[in-house]
């Protein structure tokens, strides 16, 4: 079944009534949409950076090499997972946006985020065959400060968008890590080790891949140790998808 078909002239008319009556805010700038009725502004889009090819055939980011066949990360690290497709390029509008959504409480982005997932990488996820989309979770105490949990709200939207079901609560944060960003690869996926866990067996019967859904892919520490956690459950084969997918060395 093609996912594209999902986004339908009655699902966009709503959509359109939608932003109509609740003017929506632009994802990039912050300011109402003009025109009303869209997403995100006809100019900010032109700020993202779409994801193009080549892209390495095993985490998707957009390659230095054009001949090449994995990215720096890839070569130089064992994946558990399968392969994983991204959006966008983790650039200065991008990155900026993804902080309101997750600081500022913007997840009415998200809408246009899953939105351009489900129309850009549809075909991506029809051939990975996914029993459930997964959401990499957040600490317990980080959701009770933010208020929600990103990749969560993500894959519900994707959800209602492409037909494939969440397995919610499975995949736990069991331990609250330090933060990433001044860690090497090898010292983000230590930090991260045995922070995942799976629970409720039962929801697991009967499903061999799933796809994790998260708003950022960097070095794919997270990924990763998630990929690990889900294999150890049964999990056969793991896919990832994110918004948001760092760049190659």
């Amino acid at each position: 079944m093609d996912l594209q078909r999902k986004l339908d002239k009655t699902g966009w008319a709503k959509e359109g009534l939608i932003g109509l009556l609740f003017p929506r805010r632009c994802p990039v700038c912050g300011e109402i949409v003009v025109p009303k009725g869209d997403l995100i502004c006809p100019g900010c889009v032109k700020k993202l950076s779409f994801v193009k090819g080549p892209v390495c055939m095993r985490c998707g980011k957009e390659l230095i090499q054009r001949d090449g066949e994995y990215c720096y990360d890839c070569m130089r690290h064992r994946r558990s997972f399968e392969q994983g497709a991204a959006l966008l390029n983790y650039n200065e509008a991008a990155a900026a946006s993804m902080a309101q959504i997750k600081y500022k409480n913007k997840r009415e982005y998200l809408d246009f985020y899953s939105r351009e997932m489900a129309c850009r990488l549809g075909k991506k996820l029809a051939r990975m065959g996914a029993d459930a989309f997964v959401p990499v979770p957040v600490h317990p105490s980080r959701r009770r400060t933010r208020g929600f949990d990103q990749a969560a709200e993500l894959a519900d939207r994707l959800s209602a968008r492409t037909g494939i079901p969440v397995l919610k609560g499975a995949l736990v944060r069991s331990k609250k890590t330090a933060p990433q960003k001044a860690l090497t690869p090898e010292q983000r996926l230590k930090n991260l080790e045995q922070a995942f866990s799976v629970i409720g067996e039962k929801l697991w019967r009967g499903m061999d891949t799933v796809v994790l859904v998260d708003d950022i892919y960097t070095t794919g520490s997270t990924i990763e140790a998630c990929s690990r956690a889900l294999k150890r459950a049964g999990i056969k084969t793991v896919y990832f998808v994110s918004i948001c997918i760092g760049g190659d060395r």
